[in-house]
């Protein structure tokens, strides 16, 4: 199977800005603003799914979006944009099943944990400072983005002053969907439940050969 990729990206459109994006896994999650997805306005702070070639038109005031890709080693997703259209490509790791979009509010703190899959972790509001076994401890602020293994242990603490969120793009095991795919180092600690979880979108998807 050839090597996969999967990449968050983040755009900026002017109004009515129009862009045609080609067949390829992916999910557009909508930070703030207008968008229209084949048609289907998407609520702000809301995600949409698909894989085959789709187009987006920006409505309203200017707005930004946050899209997380899945597609081949490096093939860009840029699409073919209307003039006011930006795109700025985020970071990207190789992934080689179903791909997941979900939100997470964090109150406090998320003990020692592993997920049974590797996703991109972008931090809408607040600060959130992290421990991940093997590298650096460091405060990530709204606007950053990471990659997470899930092999890797993570600890979490949420800002104590501001309310913390972050929205995640995993590809995980098939067999686990519409399940949990956070597994806790001390299994005594799942029954803390520090935050809300909302999961947005949950899809099998097929990756090319």
């Amino acid at each position: 199977m050839a090597a996969h990729v999967l990449r968050l990206g983040r755009d900026g459109v002017e109004p009515a800005a129009r862009t045609a994006l080609p067949a390829m896994n992916r999910v557009l999650y909508l930070l703030e603003g207008a968008l229209t997805v084949d048609g289907r306005a998407l609520a702000v702070e809301s995600a949409w799914y698909g894989a085959g070639v789709c187009a987006t038109v920006g409505r309203g005031r200017r707005r930004r979006r946050a899209a997380l890709r899945a597609g081949e080693q490096g093939r860009e997703d840029t699409g073919q944009a209307a003039a006011g259209a930006r795109h700025r490509a985020g970071p990207g790791r190789r992934l080689s099943h179903a791909v997941r979009s979900c939100r997470v509010e964090l109150g406090a703190e998320a003990l020692p944990h592993r997920h049974r899959g590797g996703g991109i972790r972008y931090l809408v509001h607040g600060t959130l400072e992290l421990r991940i076994e093997g590298e650096r401890d460091r405060v990530s602020k709204a606007g950053e983005a990471g990659f997470e293994s899930g092999r890797e242990p993570v600890y979490a603490r949420a800002s104590s002053t501001t309310p913390t969120s972050f929205i995640r793009c995993s590809i995980l095991p098939l067999e686990i969907l519409g399940k949990t795919s956070i597994v806790y180092v001390d299994p005594r600690d799942a029954g803390s439940k520090p935050r809300k979880h909302t999961v947005i979108t949950d899809q099998p998807i097929e990756l090319p050969r």
